[in-house]
C-alpha cells in the first residue's frame, strides 16, 4: 500500500511539474485597442438645387443653414455638426470652423479630427529569484492599471496549449492573490480578456522607440533647447533669461529620462512646461507624447469652468456669485437650505449635496455614469443635502457642472459656444476637445487641451485675468478664484474651482494656485515668483510630479 501511495505521489508531482510551462515570456509586452470614432477627415458642405448637402467619411446627408451656421446629423449616432462644433459619438465637442472651399461658390469645408478612444497598455514581465513572474499593467491614457493591480503572471501548459493567469488585487488594500484574468499564450501573443475586451499583447522588440520608456531604452543624453516660437500667443525665451538654472533643469529632465519604469507608481510624466515673466522657457515631452497632442486634463478642467463663468460675467452676463441656484434653474423646492444655495456654494464645493461615491443614490459622477443618468442638472438638484450650503467643503464634480448649467440658463447660449468665443479665440486655443454631458460642456472635468494651451490657463490667472490687450477676467474674480477660501484636502485650500497650497522656497513660504486633475495634470502659477509650471502625466490614482521639486532652480 505504501509503495502504491508513493507511486501516486510521484506521478502527481511529475504531472504538476509538466504543467508548468518552460516558455520564456519575460520582457516587455504591448497591446493597443482602438474603439473609434471612424468618422473623421475632410468635411464638405455645398449647395445643390435641392438644398444644402454635407459629405464626410463616406456619408452624404442634408444640412441646414441658420445664418452663418450649418448643422446636420449622421445616421446611427455617428456624429453631428452643431453650433460650430463637431459632436462625436464619444460625447466630445471639437471646433469645426468652416472656411470657403474651392471649386465654386456656396462651398464650405473643415478638417474634422475628433478625440480618438483607445487603450494602450504595457505588460512588463520579469522573473524573480523564486522563479515567479512579476508584472503590472501600465496604461498610457486612463486608470486601467490602477483598478486592475496585477502583481504576477503564470503560464501553464494544458492539453489545448498554454494557459495564462494574471494575478493581483482589485484595490490598494485588497489581497494580491485574486485571479484578475484568464487567457491564452499562442503564436507569440498573450491574450487576456479584461474589462469586457480582449487585450492581445505582443512582445516589444524595439525598446529604443517604445512609449513605455520616457525616451526610449537606452535613453539619450539630454541637452536643453528653448521652446519653438509659434503663432499661438506664447512669447518664448530661455531659462537663463528668466533666472532659472539651466544646469538644474537639465539634471532634472535627465533624471526623468533615466527613470526606471519598474512599478505602477513610478512617475510617468507626459509633458513639462515652465514659463516665467510671461515667456515660455521650457517645453519637454515624454513617453511618446508631443506638442500638438491634446491631453485629458481630468478635473483640472473644473478650473476652466471658473474661467468661463468669470469671462461671461466680465462681458455683462447677468449672473452673480450670489445668484440662487434653484431660482436660476427654474426649479422649485420645499427645502429652505436648497433655496438659500447660491452659485458661490457650487464654486467652492460647499453646496452640501450627497456625493458619496459608495452611495448609488448620490450625485457622485461615477454613480451617475454607472446608472446611465441622462439629465445631470435635474438629477443633481433632486439629490438630498447632507449639510447646509456653506457649512463644509466636500469634493463633488457635479457641483461645478451645475454651476455651468446656471450660466447657460442665464446667458441663453450653449456653454461650448461661449467657451470658444470668450476663451478659445482670444487665447488662441487651437486643438481642444470639450467633454460633454446632456449635449453641453461638462463642468466636472475631462476636457482635452495641448500642454501649451493648458499652460495659458495658469498664465491668464497670473496676468490678473488679462491676455494680450484683452481683460478676460476681472482682477477681483482672479483673486477670489485663487484665494484660500476653504480647506478641501489636507494642507490644500480651495477658491472658486481653483486649488492652492504653500511650498517651501529658500527658507520661506510661497503660495501656489493651480488647476489639478487625476494622473498628474497640473497648471500652476506662483504669483510671488511670476512663475508657471505645467505638467501632464499618467499616474492615475497615485501622485504625479511634485512641482515644488523645481523651485530650487528658480533664482
Amino acid at each position: 500500500m505504501n509503495k502504491l501511495i508513493s507511486f501516486a505521489v510521484l506521478a502527481l508531482l511529475a504531472s504538476t511539474a509538466a504543467a508548468q510551462s518552460t516558455t520564456d515570456i519575460t520582457g516587455l509586452w504591448e497591446a493597443t485597442l482602438r474603439f473609434g470614432p471612424d468618422v473623421r477627415g475632410p468635411l464638405l458642405i455645398y449647395r445643390t438645387p435641392q438644398g444644402w448637402m454635407a459629405e464626410i467619411a463616406g456619408y452624404k446627408v442634408p444640412a441646414t443653414r441658420t445664418g452663418q451656421s450649418f448643422s446636420f446629423r449622421l445616421p446611427g449616432g455617428k456624429g453631428e455638426l452643431r453650433n460650430g462644433f463637431w459632436i462625436s459619438e464619444l460625447n466630445f465637442a471639437t471646433p469645426a470652423h468652416l472656411i470657403a472651399a474651392g471649386g465654386g461658390p456656396n462651398r464650405w469645408g473643415a478638417w474634422i479630427e475628433p478625440v480618438d478612444d483607445r487603450y494602450e497598455a504595457f505588460l512588463p514581465i520579469a522573473r524573480q529569484a523564486d522563479g515567479t513572474l512579476r508584472t503590472y499593467i501600465r496604461e498610457m491614457r486612463r486608470n486601467f492599471g490602477f483598478f486592475l493591480r496585477a502583481s504576477r503572471i503564470e503560464l501553464r501548459t494544458s492539453s489545448g496549449g498554454q494557459d495564462v493567469r494574471l494575478i493581483g488585487a482589485m484595490s490598494r488594500r485588497g489581497p494580491d492573490t485574486l485571479t484578475l484574468a484568464r487567457g491564452r499564450f499562442e503564436d507569440g501573443t498573450i491574450s487576456l480578456p479584461m474589462r469586457g475586451v480582449t487585450f492581445d499583447f505582443t512582445r516589444v522588440t524595439d525598446t529604443a522607440n517604445s512609449r513605455f520608456y520616457p525616451r526610449g531604452n537606452p535613453p539619450a543624453r539630454y541637452h536643453y533647447t528653448p521652446p519653438v516660437q509659434l503663432d499661438d500667443g506664447w512669447p518664448v525665451g530661455t531659462l537663463d533669461e528668466v533666472g532659472i538654472s539651466r544646469d538644474s533643469i537639465e539634471r532634472f529632465v535627465q533624471s526623468v529620462i533615466d527613470m526606471k519604469m519598474d512599478s505602477l507608481s513610478t512617475l510617468q510624466l507626459h509633458s513639462l512646461l515652465i514659463a516665467r515673466h510671461g515667456k515660455l522657457v521650457l517645453e519637454e515631452y515624454f513617453h511618446g507624447h508631443y506638442r500638438d497632442e491634446p491631453h485629458d486634463t481630468r478635473s483640472a478642467s473644473k478650473s476652466w469652468m471658473a474661467v468661463l463663468i468669470g469671462a461671461a460675467m466680465q462681458t455683462g452676463v447677468p449672473l452673480r456669485i450670489d445668484s440662487p441656484v434653484y431660482q436660476t434653474m427654474g426649479v422649485s423646492t420645499d427645502d429652505p437650505r436648497k433655496r438659500a444655495m447660491t452659485l458661490e456654494h457650487l464654486m467652492t464645493m460647499t453646496a452640501g449635496f450627497n456625493c458619496d461615491p459608495d452611495d448609488s443614490t448620490s450625485a457622485d459622477e461615477d454613480q451617475l455614469n454607472d446608472r446611465g443618468i441622462q439629465d445631470w442638472y435635474h438629477y443633481t438638484l433632486n439629490v438630498p443635502l447632507v449639510s447646509t450650503p456653506g457649512e463644509k467643503a466636500f469634493y463633488c464634480s457635479t457641483e461645478p457642472n451645475l454651476a455651468g448649467g446656471m450660466l447657460a440658463k442665464v446667458a441663453g447660449e450653449p456653454l461650448i459656444v461661449m467657451f470658444d468665443r470668450l476663451i478659445a479665440q482670444p487665447l488662441k486655443l487651437a486643438n481642444y476637445h470639450l467633454g460633454l454631458r446632456d449635449g453641453d460642456l461638462y463642468g466636472g472635468g475631462g476636457s482635452r487641451f495641448t500642454s501649451r494651451d493648458f499652460a495659458k490657463m495658469a498664465q491668464l490667472m497670473l496676468n490678473g485675468g488679462r491676455w494680450g490687450s484683452r481683460q478676460i477676467l476681472s482682477p477681483e474674480w482672479v483673486h477670489q478664484s485663487g484665494a484660500a477660501l476653504r480647506d478641501i484636502f489636507p494642507n490644500q485650500q480651495y477658491g472658486y474651482l481653483w486649488n492652492s497650497l504653500e511650498y517651501d522656497y529658500h527658507g520661506r513660504k510661497v503660495r501656489a494656485i493651480f488647476a489639478g486633475g487625476n494622473g498628474g495634470q497640473v497648471s500652476l502659477e506662483i504669483p510671488e515668483l511670476d512663475l508657471v509650471i505645467v505638467c501632464t502625466g499618467g499616474n492615475y490614482g497615485t501622485r504625479g510630479l511634485k512641482p515644488e521639486v523645481l523651485l530650487p532652480a528658480v533664482n
